[in-house]
């Protein structure tokens, strides 16, 4: 059985913008079964010392998979996205040349595009401060990453080709952090893609659930 911890709550200015949405919405586009655990991230459960004997840096999420050869516990959002795809025969191409396109793409939205975005959230929310100076050098660098994914998104509506992947499921999960601002108007094809894959059911259903666990309103998740 899948076990899926995630937030069961969340300080408010942290609702809905939890890496725990995009390991539902991969189970969701699978159809693999599952089971969530809520942690009461408000009363310390995260900061635990059972938490931490599975969790590395006490993050959420973190997936639990007892298979064949025993229980594998996998943390990082993207690790956890990797192994359901390879899992389920889904969100990944099967020919090595296609699987390391997409696993590239995976990294390249976790690894260069979301810290600078993420950056730029915390600074409009004043958590890095609010120099001028600062903002506008990471809006460069987000103008860079933004140009090369239009340029990638060339001619197919998805970021690896015509075929839905993983790989989408983060870069749209990370372009969340910038909805909110008009980074993304000069460019259409990011932009149609960031709709494009927020409007898919297995989304939908995602969002509904945690807004569900969460105990909120299904509008305050993003």
């Amino acid at each position: 059985m899948i076990v899926l911890h995630a937030f069961a709550n969340m300080f408010p200015g942290g609702v809905g913008e939890t890496k725990d949405i995009r390991i539902q919405w991969a189970l969701e586009e699978m159809g693999l079964p599952y089971e969530v655990r809520g942690l009461d991230y408000l009363g310390g459960e995260a900061d635990s010392p059972a938490f931490a004997a599975i969790s590395p840096f006490n993050q959420i999420p973190v997936l639990e998979d007892d298979g064949p050869d025993g229980r594998l516990i996998i943390a990082e959002s993207c690790a956890i996205l990797i192994h359901l795809a390879e899992k389920s025969g889904r969100l990944m191409p099967a020919d090595e040349a296609g699987r390391l396109k997409v696993i590239q793409w995976c990294f390249a939205a976790a690894g260069t595009v979301a810290p600078v975005l993420s950056m730029i959230a915390m600074t409009d929310a004043g958590f890095m401060g609010r120099d001028p100076a600062t903002r506008d050098f990471l809006v460069g660098l987000a103008h860079r990453w933004l140009a090369g994914l239009e340029r990638q998104l060339q001619g197919h509506d998805w970021i690896t080709g015509d075929a839905f992947t993983i790989a989408d499921i983060t870069l749209a999960d990370v372009l969340r952090e910038i909805r909110e601002t008009d980074l993304m108007d000069g460019y259409p094809k990011v932009q149609a893609f960031y709709h494009r894959a927020f409007a898919r059911p297995a989304r939908r259903r995602a969002r509904e659930l945690t807004a569900e666990r969460m105990g909120v309103a299904v509008e305050a998740i993003a």
